[in-house]
């Protein structure tokens, strides 16, 4: 049996991947690393299955849609999907994609972002957004918003206030704040019918794992 290579995984755009992968991501970070990026896959081919949309399209913006890493504490990190948009252009470019599907994957990586708040307009782009919002909520969601914490330094919780009952919501200082500061907010913001049914279940596991860690502590 040959060997099977993180290409493979992304099916039926291995080749594609094959290109793409090299310029996927540039940092360390591993909640926006390539392991993120074929959950993002697996959600977008999920969703377009239901609603439809440019496939080859889809799976560009996926592979490229964090091509460009900022750090979340970073000055630039608002720019990060416009950087990303341009970057991937220019490899596209380079790669001989007509400038009609550059644009349509541009479109997409641009508008992903939450810190961006630029509204998708294709359905491709949507179909994205709903993807990766997806992989920062439930189980996957929870573990994300952990690492992310440690990597910057912060606590897990207010041992005094842990859900910040008496003082104000501080995500950069405590692990736990960033649920009710962004992550609980994501499922009511979802682009498709199709992603808003996923993100249902995944909000519901998302305060399930909040209520086990405080019933823990």
């Amino acid at each position: 049996m040959p060997h099977r290579t993180i290409a493979d995984q992304f099916a039926p755009y291995a080749d594609l991947a094959a290109q793409l992968i090299p310029h996927a991501t540039d940092s360390n970070d591993g909640s926006h690393d390539i392991a993120h990026i074929l959950r993002v896959y697996r959600n977008a081919m999920r969703i377009q299955a239901s609603e439809g949309g440019d496939a080859r399209i889809l799976a560009a913006a996926v592979l490229l849609h964090d091509c460009v890493a900022v750090e979340k504490n970073a000055p630039l990190r608002a720019q990060a999907s416009r950087l990303a948009a341009e970057k991937a252009s220019g490899i596209l470019e380079t790669l001989g994609w007509s400038k009609d599907d550059i644009a349509a994957v541009s479109h997409a990586v641009l508008t992903h972002s939450f810190s961006a708040n630029i509204a998708p307009e294709t359905l491709e782009a949507k179909i994205l957004q709903d993807a990766d919002r997806l992989d920062a909520i439930g189980m996957v969601g929870a573990a994300r918003c952990f690492y992310i914490a440690g990597r910057m330094g912060s606590g897990l919780y207010d041992p005094v206030d842990p859900l910040a009952e008496r003082r104000v919501l501080d995500d950069k200082r405590f692990a736990i704040d960033h649920f009710a500061a962004k992550l609980f907010k994501l499922a009511d913001g979802f682009q498709t019918a199709t992603g808003r049914t996923f993100a249902e279940a995944r909000h519901e596991r998302l305060k399930q794992i909040l209520d086990m860690f405080i019933d823990e502590i």
